[in-house]
């Protein structure tokens, strides 16, 4: 295992994993446990290396069990690493593409810029952040990408601005676009898909709601996509982000937050006990 704190709220842990790397492809996803009592949690594949046997994994410490994962060092074993499950990002015959990133979420879209630049296809990135610390792989995109533009909300580093600003000023001035990739926030795709639906431009956004068993069996990443309902571990992560009904999904997500608070301070309260 390697690490590398990206940010004071970012880390990167390179796990060795050589089944999970052998199969693993851009937009896929594990889940972990960092101990037999832990919780099983999701994380996007940022990276991997079939020849080393790596996958590599960027999270945020938002909760217990990250914190957990974030306070582990070189040469520490996961009790679990399965994966890679869901569907791969489908990128074949795109000839020019928009990958848009927001805060963590460019850790997913960095493999899918990555693989789009590796088969010719142009990429133009367009990553944004709150401020110039927040900023992560910012050397990772300028190699993959032909234009890349950054963009913080306070202005500290790049373009004072939000992607949509960025998008929008790339459309306009005659950039055509087989496709746009938007991974981040819900809101900020949701907005996205706004705009990219006003110029008639196909979008895939990638969902990562709440996950459990990574089967599509207990429902709790389901989400409404053309009124139909999909399960993202197993129909996605990727979707036309002009058919998410992302209202409803916000409204769900913010069903979960009394629960989560909940349960970090009772995993906290165990690691604590743990080590007394």
């Amino acid at each position: 295992m390697n690490k590398k704190e990206l940010n004071p709220t970012v880390t990167l842990l390179e796990i060795e994993a050589p089944r999970v790397a052998k199969k693993a492809e851009p937009g896929q996803f594990i889940i972990l446990r960092v101990n037999e009592e832990g919780e099983r949690i999701p994380l996007t594949i940022a990276d991997f290396d079939r020849e080393r046997g790596t996958v590599t994994i960027i999270f945020q410490l938002v909760g217990a069990t990250t914190k957990q994962l974030g306070a582990m060092n070189v040469g520490d074993e996961l009790s679990d690493f399965v994966g890679p499950l869901g569907t791969p990002s489908h990128t074949e015959g795109l000839k020019k593409v928009a990958v848009i990133g927001g805060g963590v979420g460019c850790a997913i879209a960095y493999p899918v810029a990555k693989k789009l630049h590796e088969q010719g296809t142009t990429v133009h990135s367009i990553v944004g952040f709150r401020c110039k610390d927040l900023v992560i792989l910012e050397d990772e995109f300028n190699a993959v990408s032909d234009v890349m533009k950054i963009m913080t909300d306070d202005g500290t580093h790049g373009t004072k601005g939000l992607v949509t600003d960025a998008l929008r000023e790339l459309i306009e001035s005659g950039e055509q676009y087989d496709e746009v990739i938007a991974i981040g926030p819900v809101i900020m795709m949701k907005f996205v898909s706004k705009l990219t639906k006003e110029f008639g431009i196909k979008t895939t956004v990638s969902m990562n709601p709440i996950m459990i068993d990574g089967t599509g069996m207990c429902g709790g990443c389901r989400l409404t996509v053309g009124g139909e309902t999909k399960f993202a571990c197993v129909d996605g992560p990727d979707f036309d982000g002009h058919l998410v009904d992302f209202d409803q999904l916000m409204k769900r997500n913010q069903m979960y937050r009394p629960f989560e608070q909940e349960k970090d301070c009772n995993l906290l309260k165990k690691g604590e006990e743990a080590n007394a």
